[in-house]
């Protein structure tokens, strides 16, 4: 099976800023049960991912483009780019920030916890 890409455009997500994009890889209801999210995420210049917490989940981020701003469950931030990986516990808060002049672009994998 081919799938073309599905897009979803979420203003202010999580209480961010600016428009983010996420392009669906594959939806909820072929995860198998496994988890809720499987999507590239494009965040233009400025905008960002607001603080949330993960319940009964985690999340990876992996950065494929660009230049961000990670802000970990203790509220520590560290400056992200090609390569990095960002992982959230379940239970655990993160946001992120495009920091850059060029899209920040990472595929996110929401599962559930075990």
């Amino acid at each position: 099976m081919v799938r073309k890409e599905n897009l979803a455009v979420r203003r202010e997500m999580r209480g961010g800023k600016g428009d983010v994009y996420l392009y669906h890889i594959l939806p909820q209801e072929e995860m198998m049960g496994h988890g809720r999210l499987f999507a590239r995420i494009v965040l233009p210049p400025g905008s960002s991912i607001g603080r949330h917490t993960h319940e009964g989940d985690t999340e990876p981020y992996y950065i494929l483009k660009g230049q961000g701003l990670f802000t970990d469950a203790d509220g520590s931030q560290t400056t992200v780019g090609p390569g990095d990986v960002c992982t959230i516990a379940c239970g655990e808060s993160h946001a992120i920030e495009n920091t850059g002049d060029t899209d920040l672009e990472m595929i996110a994998l929401i599962l559930f916890e075990a």
